[in-house]
């Protein structure tokens, strides 16, 4: 895997331009194939570990890791498992925009009971695809994270679920993901190509081991891909990212 070190660019996209990048029965197939490749060795990592449940993460904003977390549940759910995907970012919500839901009810209403977790849920936001978004933004998202308010829901769903996949913060702007590790079997971490440093991966993985919990591979996006003998690139028009490969870690 190979990283280039570069100045890391503002993210300028709006929540419209993200939305482009869901996986739909129109994306490209290398692209399709390659979430297909990281669920399968999800797939194997958690049944290793006797767990359904595994965050996604990032080092920092702007690298794509909510349309990719997004990209991997929808690709677990077309195995006809029945998959919830969390929004845990209280501070910098996502999900709501960029699958087009029409409310943000979600996670801190639930845990602050304004409201209850089977209510707050979208249903079949595509076929087997249940999400649980972040919720109005609270004054305190560690303290609701690392509550056992919050381990309880999470422990509900993963016995309701067959999967459970969470979007959390970026591991280098806020400790909040790492509240999370007792409750999965461990993080994938999506790096960018061009933006991502080798300092920033090697700095996430002390993070995480520090904390005693593991990174269960990495997810890479913004690649070029590249045919023997061949120097072309492979663009996919109106797709921001060009291909999805899944490292184990």
């Amino acid at each position: 895997m190979k990283l280039i070190k570069t100045k890391k660019p503002e993210d300028k996209k709006t929540a419209s331009d993200k939305a482009k990048n869901v996986l739909t029965s129109d994306s490209k197939f290398a692209i399709v194939e390659g979430y297909k490749i990281a669920r399968t060795n999800l797939i194997f990592s958690l049944a290793a570990l006797e767990s359904n449940c595994v965050a996604v993460t990032s080092w920092s904003k702007g690298e794509g890791k909510s349309t990719a977390t997004v990209n991997l549940a929808i690709s677990f759910s077309k195995t006809g498992k029945r998959i919830l995907l969390i929004d845990t970012d209280l501070r910098r919500p996502n999900l709501h925009n960029l699958l087009k839901l029409k409310n943000n009810t979600g996670v801190s209403d639930v845990i602050g009971q304004f409201g209850d977790f089977q209510s707050a849920v979208h249903r079949e936001v595509i076929s087997c695809l249940d999400v649980l978004t972040s919720g109005a933004i609270p004054p305190n998202p560690s303290e609701l994270l690392g509550s056992p308010y919050f381990s309880q829901l999470v422990e509900e769903a993963k016995k309701e679920y067959d999967y459970v996949i969470m979007d959390t913060p970026p591991l280098g702007v806020v400790t909040d993901t790492l509240l999370l590790k007792d409750l999965v079997g461990g993080y994938v971490m999506v790096v960018r190509e061009r933006v991502t440093t080798h300092g920033d991966v090697e700095r996430a993985l002390q993070n995480v081991k520090l904390a005693d919990t593991r990174v269960l591979g990495f997810l890479k996006v913004g690649c070029e891909m590249r045919s023997r003998g061949y120097r072309r690139k492979y663009k996919y028009k109106n797709y921001g990212y060009n291909n999805y490969y899944y490292y184990k870690y």
